[in-house]
């Protein structure tokens, strides 16, 4: 299963062997000697110290076209100095051990890393990784669907999502009554009379919502919590995956908001005040305000999940 996944991947070997795509060398003669007879080569450097730092600003003199660094005691800062020194002049690899330290070396100062040298032998890990060099998860397919109803329906408990990231007009999560089914409901980015936007939250409604967090998977609003990660999707369906720095669920009026895509009828829950918007077409629109025949955007798939994984083939009936 996992070969599978992997296969079709680009690859290239990395190796001290001559006849290696990318030859790696660890000292300045090394790199002299290999610019002069190979085509593509790697300089490797342990970072333990300012000196260590001096070595490869001396490197990048003589036009590596990668250097290769590891820092087993200090991770960020290193990075960033170096970062900072070979923009333009090379591609800086970072040598990680897990998904978490390649997160952090593709991050840093922005910026981050050009690649990573990931040395895991876990196969999530590596898997997760590539997810995270290739782009996140790229695009999510989004569809229109018309609104064919809007009715009040009590009090429940809803879920606001308040994210370490800064959210962009027109993105904030997909949620839904079911998993096939999900809303584009937008952060609240949007400029109110009665209290400033918090462009950092998504009111994404109730906690018993499905909300995607990954390329394919789904989580319940209550299952959130600080430090678990989702994935906020603009109106072109362009993705990014951010952390959670908090939530915050309380006692509100909610909205039933259904909507028809051909023969398929799919369902939302959102609380009813005017800071809460649906992402349509043209931008967004407060939910208070949604009435039957406009348009959103909504993601859309066949089949069901099992504890959050699709399952293709799977006959799920949710009302």
């Amino acid at each position: 299963m996992v070969e599978a996944r992997l296969q079709g991947l680009k690859t290239r070997t990395a190796s001290r062997r001559q006849d290696a795509d990318i030859v790696i060398v660890s000292d300045k003669e090394q790199l002299i000697n290999a610019r002069k007879t190979n085509g593509t080569v790697a300089f490797e450097i342990t970072v333990q110290s300012r000196r260590d730092h001096e070595k490869v600003v001396e490197a990048l003199g003589f036009r590596p076209d990668y250097v290769i660094v590891q820092c087993p005691d200090w991770k960020v800062i290193p990075l960033e100095n170096l970062i900072v020194e070979s923009k333009g002049r090379t591609k800086l690899l970072a040598m990680t051990k897990s998904f978490e330290e390649s997160r952090v070396a593709l991050n840093c100062l922005e910026l981050g890393a050009d690649g990573i040298v990931l040395t895991s032998a876990n196969s999530d890990e590596i898997l997760k990784t590539r997810d995270l060099v290739a782009g996140e998860f790229g695009n999510v397919p989004l569809e229109r669907a018309r609104i064919t109803t809007v009715r009040p329906i009590g009090t429940g408990s809803r879920v606001c999502v308040d994210t370490v990231e800064i959210i962009g007009p027109g993105e904030g999560l997909l949620t839904g009554c079911s998993s096939s089914g999900l809303f584009l409901i937008e952060g609240e980015v949007n400029s109110n009379p009665h209290v400033n936007p918090r462009p950092f939250r998504v009111n994404a409604g109730p906690v018993s919502l499905y909300a995607l967090t990954g390329e394919a998977k789904t989580c319940y609003l209550s299952e959130l919590s600080a430090g678990e990660t989702v994935l906020l999707v603009d109106a072109s369906g362009k993705s990014r995956t951010v952390d959670v720095a908090r939530v915050k669920i309380e006692r509100r009026p909610m909205l039933l908001i259904e909507a028809s895509s051909g023969a398929r009828t799919i369902k939302t829950i959102v609380q009813n005040a005017e800071t809460v918007r649906l992402v349509t077409p043209d931008g967004s629109k407060q939910v208070s305000q949604l009435k039957p025949g406009d348009d959103v955007l909504v993601r859309l798939e066949l089949g069901g999940r099992h504890f959050g994984t699709r399952v293709a083939d799977e006959m799920i009936v949710e009302r």
